[in-house]
């Protein structure tokens, strides 16, 4: 079954982390990123930009209407995401309980229902 573990943590800048804490976290998702791929496991990682650099789009009122920023307006941002195949919703917890930012924010697993791949969708019956 096809998960996406979204990684939710306090923004801060870098000047807030500081360069050993930025080499420390490069360090343990790399390590994490190369276990889930050695594992057989990993289908996908990103790591996005800060949430300043998002813009949101939506429809209201027959326009469409462009935000810069995210829509939440929250403490915690998504910060990146990893998509993994794996056998069942404990394996997947077990992966999501060793990412490196569970231990200062939440890492929410998602199964998935339908995905683009090869040129077509996959996945659930009545995927389009």
């Amino acid at each position: 079954m096809r998960y996406t573990l979204l990684l939710h943590y306090p923004e801060m800048s870098p000047d807030e982390l500081g360069p050993d804490a930025i080499a420390e976290g490069m360090r343990a998702f790399d390590e994490y990123a190369k276990a889930l791929d050695a594992a057989g496991v990993l289908l996908s990682a990103e790591v996005l930009q800060p949430s300043s650099a998002s813009t949101t789009v939506r429809h209201r009122d027959g326009q469409l209407l462009v935000q810069d920023g995210p829509f939440a307006d929250t403490k915690e941002q998504l910060g990146g995401t990893f998509v993994i195949e794996v056998p069942d919703l404990d394996a997947a917890l077990d992966w999501a309980g060793r990412a490196p930012s569970v231990e200062w924010g939440a890492v929410e697993v998602r199964p998935g229902a339908t995905h683009f791949a090869d040129g077509a969708w996959q996945g659930a019956p009545g995927a389009r």
